[in-house]
Order: structure tokens, then C-alpha cells, then sequence
């Protein structure tokens, strides 16, 4: 049950720490805010990945890949990408000022996290292939207590990463200047927009 634990762990920190449409919006956020709204964007991104792991785990990943659910789902997250980037590129022409309301601000972030993640078919491939990797650690179908474990490790190693993720944008937000806070924008902005054309490529 260890090396289940561990090795979804690792899989689980491979996953948070890759770049990807939640790793850019952390960063916008974050580069705005502060600590809190990117930590709430990587928090609310949890939601879609718990969703995805159970889909992925029990086997509906079978369903979702029907094209009735798979190319909506695809057209609302790269329309949804798209504008996002949109907004970041428009952020590096004009840096924003910081929301003067951040309660407000950290539940929309909240709620973008969630948004991505849900709004992203492609994590059915991920979790897909996990479930082929736990049958082969476990050398046969695994029980239930192998999945939950598995999950366990994922989602612990999630939450670890929201945490990491957040405190170093906040540290980069307060060292960067605007120069720098502009290419940052930019970046984000270039790179959602290019996840949004790959994931509509797609349909």
C-alpha cells in the first residue's frame, strides 16, 4: 500500500507542477493578488481533478470519450481558455490595479480553477493511463483500498502543490518589477491562447 501511496505522489506532483492553462492562471492571479487568490485557483482546480480521478479510476472514462459529451465539453474549455488569455495579454498592455475587493476577487478565483479543470476533457487521457499504471504496480485489477489509497497519494500531493504554487508567485509577485510583471502576462496570455486552439483543434 506504500508504494501505491508514493507512487501516486509522484504522479501527483508531475501533474500539479506542469505547466498548463491552471499553472498560468495561478500566475495572473497571483501576480495581481497575492497568495490567497492563486492559492483559491489552484484550490478550485482540486475539484476538477477530484472529478476527473474518479471518473478515470472507475472506468466512465469510457462514457466521456462518446463525442455527444466529449466535443462540448472540449468547445466550452477552449472558448473558455481563449478568454482567459485574452485577458491576460490585455493585463500585460495595461498592468490592473489590485482588486480593492478581495473577498470577491478570491471566490471568482475560486471558481476559475474549478472551471478549468471540469472544462477539460483532456484530463480523461491522464487519468485513463493512471489507472492503467495502478493495475500495473498492483500486478492485477486493483481493490478498492488500492484506488483509494492511490487517490489518497494524488490528492495529497495535490494539496501540497497548491500551497508551494501560490507562496512562490506571491514571492515572485513581490520581487518582480513591471517589466517583468508584463512579460509574465504576456506569456500566460500567449500560452492559454495556444492551449485553447489545441483543445479545438481537437473537435
Amino acid at each position: 500500500m506504500l508504494t501505491i501511496f508514493f507512487s501516486a505522489l509522484v504522479f501527483g506532483f508531475v501533474f500539479c507542477l506542469s505547466p498548463g492553462a491552471v499553472l498560468a492562471e495561478t500566475l495572473r492571479r497571483g501576480l495581481l493578488h497575492g497568495f490567497s487568490p492563486a492559492l483559491l485557483v489552484q484550490i478550485g482546480s482540486l475539484v476538477g481533478d477530484a472529478v476527473w480521478a474518479v471518473v478515470g479510476l472507475t472506468g466512465m472514462a469510457l462514457l466521456i470519450q462518446h463525442e455527444s459529451i466529449r466535443i462540448p465539453l472540449t468547445l466550452i474549455c477552449g472558448l473558455y481558455l481563449a478568454w482567459l488569455g485574452l485577458q491576460s495579454l490585455r493585463d500585460a498592455w495595461r498592468l490592473p490595479e489590485a482588486d480593492s475587493t478581495p473577498a470577491r476577487s478570491g471566490q471568482n478565483a475560486l471558481m476559475v480553477g474549478a472551471a478549468i479543470s471540469l472544462a477539460n476533457p483532456k484530463n480523461i487521457v491522464y487519468w485513463g493511463a493512471l489507472g492503467s499504471a495502478l493495475s500495473g504496480i498492483v500486478g492485477a485489477t486493483p481493490s478498492h483500498n488500492q484506488t483509494l489509497m492511490f487517490f489518497a497519494g494524488f490528492m495529497a500531493a495535490s494539496i501540497l502543490s497548491c500551497f508551494l504554487i501560490a507562496a512562490l508567485v506571491n514571492l515572485l509577485r513581490k520581487t518582480a518589477s513591471a517589466t517583468w510583471q508584463r512579460i509574465s502576462y504576456g506569456a500566460c496570455g500567449l500560452v492559454l491562447i495556444y492551449l485553447a486552439l489545441l483543445a479545438l483543434r481537437g473537435i
